[in-house]
């Protein structure tokens, strides 16, 4: 189900336990109103996660992928990967770009199941708790 802004109380409830620097209500506000993809997940009528997409060209750069930390390790995280993949493709995308943080190891797993290849370090991209920066890793899959 496509995210508005009438969902973003619900994605901020699970986006604040989900990370320790969570994206804001305006980062999601302003995704929407960019036109961004932005996709809601649910179980029966239970938000279970929540994926955000832009497209430029022929590529796809997959910005935000959560999936409440309550539900980890039930498969949800391969299941919402896979339709933004396919909604990606469907709108032309060739390409889906991602950032991954080095310490996220759940997240690095998932896509290296799923055929995402290392292409890349982006220095100090993510802020940390020691007033520096963490790297990220730079991943592509071609859809």
């Amino acid at each position: 189900m496509p995210m508005s802004m009438e969902s973003l109380d619900a994605v901020m409830a699970i986006e604040v336990v989900a990370y320790p620097f969570p994206w804001t209500r305006v980062n999601f506000a302003d995704s929407l109103k960019s036109g961004y993809s932005a996709w809601l997940m649910f179980e029966d009528t239970t938000l279970v996660g929540y994926g955000v997409f832009m497209l430029a060209l022929d590529d796809a750069h997959l910005l935000n992928l959560t999936i409440d930390p309550m539900l980890h390790s039930r498969g949800y995280g391969a299941v919402m990967l896979a339709e933004l993949m396919r909604l990606a493709k469907s709108h032309g995308a060739a390409r889906i770009f991602l950032e991954v943080r080095p310490s996220n190891g759940a997240a690095r797993r998932l896509y290296d199941r799923t055929g995402f290849k290392t292409v890349g370090i982006r220095r100090g991209y993510y802020p940390d708790h020691h007033e520096r920066r963490e790297d990220a890793i730079v991943m592509e899959r071609t859809l």
